[in-house]
């Protein structure tokens, strides 16, 4: 288990850019502050997709910032070797309540290469995969320090610095079926919901419950951990997925915020046990560009096989069970090994030659002695087209409920009964609606709202008297493929 702080960092995203100067993001923050990214959004707006007016030839059209680099971007991938650089800024405004009032501003720089071993060696089916990320904040603020959440209020959140994500090598063999091992990130292939990839909130992505009652967090954005991966096509819509992580994270004996331990992804940890997870799906219409409705069933698990302590009982001095809130506790009880089950849908609910709807909804469950969270719920709707002449912008909306463990829930009971006014935890909620604007293929702009409901679960104030109050955010986010 892991402190708040320390959970309000790990969240992904599922369908995400990997998102310096330090004088350039002061910069940022001034422009912003006064209006221009605003009047982005809105000229963004205004203007119909993609410049329609342009020429073939025209830079609103190519497919990233920078071009084909006069052919040698073409010439590399036709020889194997993909390069890409993207680079995701927001800024996040704290409007009320949570921890405190503020605005923040949060950079990632992602540089990822593919290998194509077929290509550059004769390797059938083999291939390989870096992403490096530069990630970077102003005065060491984000939008998870101001709320105090479980579901960060940024997917791309994490400490400043220059940190190895995955890297690994893969062998892919006839109808799709893949072996793959190095430093992975499960959140990449577990739980996926592709409809929730516009917003924001890291809960919509990596489960709070993941986040919350792994150790360090599991192996999710943006802590990867060394790992294997097996894809098994049973039938052409029938996939079989199944991994197995090493268990922490952060590295042996972690005292520290994980991200602390192993700050540049290069502690390649090899303990705390064994994670293992697997998901069985159903799934047609996934790839960009397919055509027809996509569908997308899922149920999966994971098995923990650490040690993890109870929430609300340890023992004393002479061996009696007692609440952990009693002065005279010496060690918490713990329970040997850890699991979660989840479940989802994510379909198309309607298609048109201008619009397309869908929703998704996923649940987990885990149990309740020995987790923080025992049981959570996501659901949503993204309206892709919604305007006319605006066929590649989305609306998203969504909510993510995470219910606080009855065991840690009965502690905070304990505890209130010497401390008059103690808040219990019960759960937080998260409401999100962002607006996702593609300008051009290689640039989207984001406007989002957040309203998260008993931050951290309802959890004190500093004063210790009463609970965080609920949390009212306005951001924006842009993304440039470079």
């Amino acid at each position: 288990m892991i402190s708040l702080r320390g959970l309000s960092r790990f969240r992904n995203g599922t369908t995400r850019m990997r998102t310096n100067r330090p004088s350039r993001m002061a910069r940022l923050k001034s422009q912003c502050g006064s209006g221009i990214c605003g009047i982005a959004v809105f000229a963004m707006l205004t203007f119909p997709t993609l410049a329609a007016d342009a020429t073939p030839h025209s830079i609103w059209e190519w497919g990233n910032l920078t071009g084909d680099w006069s052919g040698a971007r073409t010439a590399l991938t036709d020889r194997g070797i993909t390069l890409t650089l993207d680079y995701v800024s927001e800024m996040i405004a704290n409007l009320r309540g949570g921890l405190e009032r503020q605005t923040t501003y949060e950079g990632r720089l992602e540089a990822s290469a593919d290998f194509d071993f077929d290509k550059l060696t004769h390797w059938r089916g083999g291939s390989a995969h870096v992403t490096v990320y530069q990630i970077h904040d102003v005065n060491q603020r984000n939008a998870a320090d101001s709320v105090g959440s479980l579901g960060d209020p940024s997917n791309i959140d994490a400490l400043p610095t220059t940190r190895l994500f995955t890297a690994w090598v893969q062998q892919e063999f006839p109808n799709k079926n893949l072996f793959r091992i190095g430093q992975l990130s499960a959140d990449e292939d577990f739980s996926v919901m592709k409809s929730a990839g516009n917003l924001l909130n890291g809960a919509f992505g990596w489960p709070v419950l993941n986040g919350a009652d792994m150790t360090s967090g599991g192996p999710a954005y943006p802590l990867a951990t060394p790992g294997a991966l097996a894809v098994f096509y049973l039938q052409p819509d029938v996939v079989l997925r199944a991994g197995v992580f090493s268990g922490n994270p952060a590295g042996n004996d972690c005292q520290d915020d994980p991200q602390v331990c192993n700050r540049h992804g290069t502690t390649f940890s090899t303990s705390g046990g064994v994670l293992l997870m697997g998901e069985l799906a159903y799934e047609i219409n996934q790839e960009d560009g397919a055509g027809g409705p996509a569908i997308a069933l899922k149920i999966g698990g994971w098995y923990h096989t650490g040690t993890f302590a109870d929430q609300r009982f340890g023992r004393d001095g002479v061996g009696n069970v007692v609440s952990l809130a009693n002065p005279s506790v010496v060690e918490p009880l713990t329970h040997r090994g850890d699991w979660a089950l989840y479940g989802l849908v994510d379909n198309t609910l309607f298609t048109s030659s201008q619009m397309s709807v869908s929703a998704f909804l996923r649940g987990q469950v885990a149990p309740s002695d020995r987790n923080l969270v025992s049981w959570g719920v996501d659901a949503g709707i993204a309206i892709e087209g919604l305007f006319e002449n605006r066929k590649d912008d989305t609306l998203t909306m969504a909510v993510s409920h995470s219910r606080i463990s009855a065991r840690a829930a009965g502690l905070d009971r304990d505890t209130s009964a010497g401390s008059a006014g103690y808040p219990i935890r019960d759960a937080e909620t998260v409401f999100e609606l962002n607006y996702f604007v593609a300008v051009s293929p290689w640039w989207s702009i984001q406007p989002d709202i957040q309203y998260v409901v008993h931050p951290g679960g309802n959890v004190p104030d500093k004063t210790g008297k009463q609970a965080v109050n609920d949390a009212f955010l306005v951001g924006v986010r842009s993304s440039i493929s470079f």
